[in-house]
């Protein structure tokens, strides 16, 4: 007997009654071929407000050529992303830890009302990586959880820089060890 590769898809694709379903994903440009093959969701955290998630519509692109290559057929969908390195200090902090739910709940919502039979999910940041983990557990379904990698340095008088010379710089400035020039 054949593998059920459809599980959870099938309640949404196959069968008369099913037309408006089809009717709807073909309109948003999938075909009859795309919706026999498994439904593989990608949640991605990308946002364009900070660079812990800026580079995940490139890495998005490449998960959803592997997936085609192995026979699925991917359904890319956004959520949200709160930058701790840009609101800390600041009233928004009060909505990073809260970002971490706001993103699994997203992710879980959308694979569950658009029967994923499976998840990839695409993260770079302290809130946005357990966010896609937490949706994965939920959902147990196939998953796999993606982290986009590292912020990269930046470049100051021929060294690296990171953020975290920045923190110490503005330490160093407040005890009057360095000026703003």
């Amino acid at each position: 007997m054949a593998e059920n590769l459809k599980p959870r898809s099938s309640v949404i694709t196959n069968g008369p009654d099913r037309a408006p379903s089809r009717a709807m994903f073909k309109a948003a440009g999938f075909t009859d071929e795309d919706l026999s093959r498994p439904i593989v969701g990608v949640a991605n955290t990308w946002i364009e407000i900070g660079p812990c998630n800026l580079h995940l519509r490139r890495l998005a692109a490449k998960v959803k050529e592997g997936i085609r290559a192995a026979g699925g057929t991917p359904m890319e969908f956004n959520t949200v992303s709160i930058s701790d390195g840009i609101s800390m200090g600041a009233e928004g902090m009060k909505c990073s830890l809260i970002s971490r739910e706001v993103i699994a709940d997203s992710i879980e919502l959308v694979a569950r009302g658009n029967h994923f039979d499976a998840l990839v999910g695409i993260s770079g940041c302290d809130k946005t990586n357990p966010g896609v983990v937490m949706a994965l557990a939920r959902l147990n379904i196939p998953g796999l959880a993606l982290y986009g990698g590292s912020i990269a340095p930046g470049r100051l008088a021929g060294r690296d820089l990171t953020i975290q010379d920045v923190f110490e710089a503005v330490g160093a400035y407040g005890r009057g060890k360095i000026n703003a020039a």
